[in-house]
């Protein structure tokens, strides 16, 4: 899916008028209206060790347009403060270059810095202006001080760009020659949309964080639920954000915090989200560590209880085929079976999506499809990413009754 050549310069004259729109002075501006959606999200996770002097140059990809632009610097697995002197939000032309006009400072709490405690997020103030959907947009931030454990995103599937000094008013590429394969420190993009927008957090494991998945291209299957919300006309979510890390389990914290221990901060404290879309399993499931189906049924139902506490409603999606992977073997098999028995059946979802039936094989229920299939019998292509988010029912997302 190569993107049109004859839309490309629209999009970048949209960015330039949307981003570049000047801030009016504060006794000017109207009282903002719709509400606070996500557009944008990664999970936290320990990322190596801070570095002083050191910019980021952050590439992500909006799902929802909208305006007053927020974004949220995590500091959760720090173990002393960490101080960002200089942020700013652009739009991105290639590669570590912005486009013209668009390069913005966002402040926070009025201040061009911001110092985030150990084990905090902060978020920045509005930006006012107006960010399209499905836009490249590129955080910049600097820290003087960063030390100790650095917090972000492991596994991008986007490259990023590093400097040495603050480099973040600059558009050009210069100074961001250095590129890598995670986020560091952001974890959080936020908008204003109309009123009675929501948001879809995608809960997971690698398959939802898009290993395997084109680098760069925005691929993964949550993207491509995104895509088809954004023009959708029959629901008002149209806010993802994925909250996948490779190697996360529901029960047990390893690969990143448990499902169950990084739940309240991925997910339940995001502005706007009105459905979580719980796909994690397979990794409690071929770990072989004495866990049970009542185990895995159990944890789900926490997770159920803890979103619907909160107003949200549950979407679950079944374990898909892992036959052929190293770990794999008849006990994990029938488990997985069991697992997916109950989420598909036990009706204590307020919608299921059978991933499983998607991606399985006609001829060996046990395998994925080939034709779906990277190559490591676990993790789908491009196409099989496309296969999910083709097969969630939007009306299943929206779950405009509320949970049960």
């Amino acid at each position: 899916m190569r993107p049109r050549r004859s839309r490309v310069p629209f999009l970048v004259a949209l960015a330039v008028a949307a981003l570049s729109v000047p801030a009016a002075p504060a006794t000017a501006r109207t009282a903002p209206t719709g509400n606070e959606v996500i557009t944008w999200g990664a999970s936290a996770d320990r990322l190596g060790e801070g570095v002083p002097d050191r910019g980021y140059r952050l590439v992500v990809h909006t799902s929802v347009g909208g305006g007053d632009l927020r974004i949220r610097l995590s500091n959760a697995f720090g173990d002393r403060p960490v101080t960002f002197d200089s942020v700013y939000a652009g739009v991105q032309a290639a590669g570590a270059e912005l486009v013209r006009g668009t390069n913005r400072r966002l402040t926070f709490g009025g201040a061009r810095s911001a110092t985030v405690p150990a084990g905090a997020t902060v978020s920045s103030d509005p930006l006012p202006g107006r960010v399209p959907a499905e836009t490249n947009l590129v955080i910049s931030v600097h820290s003087p001080d960063a030390a100790g454990p650095a917090t972000g995103h492991g596994m991008a599937m986007q490259t990023s760009y590093t400097s040495q000094g603050d480099h973040t008013a600059q558009e050009s590429a210069e100074n961001w020659g250095s590129t890598i394969g995670s986020w560091f420190y952001l974890d959080a993009v936020t908008i204003r949309a109309s009123f009675g927008t929501g948001a879809v957090v995608a809960l997971g494991d690698s398959i939802t964080d898009g290993w395997q998945s084109s680098t760069d291209l925005n691929r993964r299957w949550p993207d491509y639920l995104a895509r088809r919300l954004q023009k959708s006309g029959t629901t008002t979510v149209k806010g993802v954000a994925n909250e996948g890390i490779s190697g996360n389990k529901v029960l047990a914290d390893g690969a990143g915090q448990s499902a169950l221990n990084r739940l309240d901060r991925d997910v339940l404290s995001h502005p706007g989200v009105r459905t979580v879309f719980v796909f994690e399993g397979v990794n409690d499931i071929k770990a072989h560590t004495g866990v049970t189906s009542q185990d895995m049924i159990a944890g789900y139902r926490k997770i159920i209880e803890r979103a619907h506490a909160a107003g949200k409603c549950v979407v679950g999606a079944t374990v898909g085929p892992f036959k052929g992977w190293s770990e794999w073997d008849p006990a994990a098999e029938a488990l997985r079976q069991e697992v997916n028995a109950f989420v598909r059946d036990s009706g204590a979802f307020d919608a299921v999506t059978d991933f499983d039936r998607v991606l399985r094989s006609p001829y060996d229920h046990e395998r994925i499809l080939p034709f779906f299939d990277n190559g490591d019998h676990l993790h789908p292509n491009d196409k099989g990413m496309q296969a999910m988010a083709d097969a969630v029912d939007l009306t299943g997302v929206d779950c405009a009754s509320g949970p049960s």
